[in-house]
Order: structure tokens, then sequence, then C-alpha cells
């Protein structure tokens, strides 16, 4: 499974890249956002295009994607072709992020996500369509086209808890086979975690043959990494705080305090060269 950040700080961004095993980079307003308020924090100036090309410069031949804002299907085409030309020449890896719907509150224009996927893919463009909560908009955003196809796996789990009145941090671990009460399973349209979402997908594409990558988004924790990744994503986008999880373990910590405490001085020489 390839590994995105999910992440618009440029010293996350670059500290994984050092790592060697980051594949690409997500970007939205939110995380641009909270991007800007660090700088102003610190007093630093923060000059939104030269920023945004240093993320794309910092990451070479790596996928990173830059969503629209605009509502309607005449908007984001414009944004999503402006996005591009600005910026996919600076390093040849802007993808340009469409939401599946741009529908809320009494605008009612549901399916110009959809067009826009379809007229920024026809002219190759490549397209991560987001905000897909249901296997149904994912199968929708990948016949129109999209290259990748973001499932909020953590949010799922989010709204079926706030459904059902329970108290939760955002970081706790959701059952991949949901939480029951009252003797029945929790869900959403019938689905009762993220990671179930995650693995209808993935059957859907492959019974079908569809080209759109999996990738699960709103990843919480670890343990949901894992279960993503066992369920079939083939891309997992993470905030630095989980890939920094990754790599720890009690037992692994434990174990290079006992071979540390036992390295002998004939042992440390020979490996010293001396």
């Amino acid at each position: 499974m390839r590994l995105f950040l999910d992440s618009g700080i440029i010293e996350e961004i670059r500290l994984v890249q050092s790592y060697g095993i980051l594949d690409g980079v997500t970007l939205n307003p939110s995380l641009v956002k909270k991007a800007a308020e660090k700088r102003e924090e610190k007093k630093q100036d923060i000059q939104m295009g030269d920023y945004i090309r240093s993320i794309l410069k910092s990451v070479p031949g790596l996928p990173v994607s830059l969503e629209v804002i605009g509502l309607d299907a005449v908007q984001m085409i414009d944004e999503g072709r402006r996005i591009y030309n600005m910026f996919h020449p600076v390093a040849q890896n802007v993808v340009v992020k469409i939401p599946i719907n741009c529908a809320y509150g009494k605008k009612t224009n549901a399916f110009d996500g959809i067009k826009a996927v379809k007229a920024l893919s026809s002219e190759g463009i490549p397209v991560n369509c987001t905000l897909v909560f249901t296997p149904e908009q994912a199968l929708l955003a990948a016949k129109a086209g999209a290259r990748f196809v973001s499932p909020f796996t953590g949010r799922v789990d989010d709204f079926i808890r706030e459904q059902a009145g329970m108290a939760f941090q955002k970081e706790d671990y959701f059952p991949a086979e949901g939480l029951k009460r009252q003797g029945k399973v929790l869900h959403d349209q019938g689905i009762c975690s993220g990671i179930q979402l995650i693995r209808h997908i993935a059957v859907i594409f492959k019974n079908y043959d569809l080209d759109a990558q999996l990738l699960a988004a709103s990843i919480r924790n670890t343990r949901q990494l894992r279960e993503a990744a066992l369920a079939g994503a083939d891309i997992a986008t993470v905030p630095f705080a989980v890939i920094k999880q990754m790599v720890a373990h009690f037992k692994t910590a434990e174990g290079m305090e006992t071979f540390t405490d036992d390295i002998v001085p004939a042992y440390a020489q020979l490996l010293k060269g001396n």
C-alpha cells in the first residue's frame, strides 16, 4: 500500500520525505489554513503561491493533491484548470482534488462534482475525488474518470458515533465490524464502519476492473491504517502524528535497550573498524 502524508506543513512533508517512505501528499483548505496559522504563530509571512510551489518542489515525482473551492461545475472546472496550469509545471506532480458532491444547505447542484471530474479527467488532468462516504459515490467517481477516489474512513466512524449520541475522541479506535447498541449494529446506510466502506469499494472496483485507485482518507490511528491496508486500499493518506506512531512499539524500545546493554567492547570495536 502506498503512503501519502495528509499535511500542508512543509517541515512535516520534508521530514517524512527524508525517511524514504513517502508516496504523495494531500492538501485541502483546512490543512492549508492550519499551515498558514502555524506560520503566523511564528511571525512568518506566507505567500500562498510560493508556499505551494515549495511543497511541490520538495516531493518531485510524487502526486500532490490541491483542492478547488468552487461550488458548481463551471467554477470547479475553471479552478481545476487554473491550479493545474499554474502549479503542474513546477514539478509535474499536481493532482486536482474535486468533491464528489458540492451541494449543501440550499445548494442543490449535487452532480456538479461529477461533471467537473469528468471534464478535467477528459482533458488529461488527474483528479482526486474527495468527500466520498458511500460505495455508490465511489462508483460514480470512478466512472467519471477520477484517478484517485478518497473515502473518508474516520469521518464515517465519527458520524455513526455522533448519531448514536456517543462521547468519543477522534483518535479513538472504531472496530471494523462496527459497534452494537441494544443488540443492533450501528450503521450509516448499511455501512457500519469506515473500514467496511473501504472493503465494499475495493470489491466494486475489482469486480468491474475500474482504473481508479482507492485512497483511504481521514485515518485516525495506526490500527485503522492497518485495517485499511487489509481491506484493499491502494493508498492511505495519514497525518504526521499517525506516521510517527507507525514505527513505535514498547517491546521494540525494550529490545533496543537490552541489545545495547549487552554489547561487548570487542564487538563494538569490530564495527568501528579499529
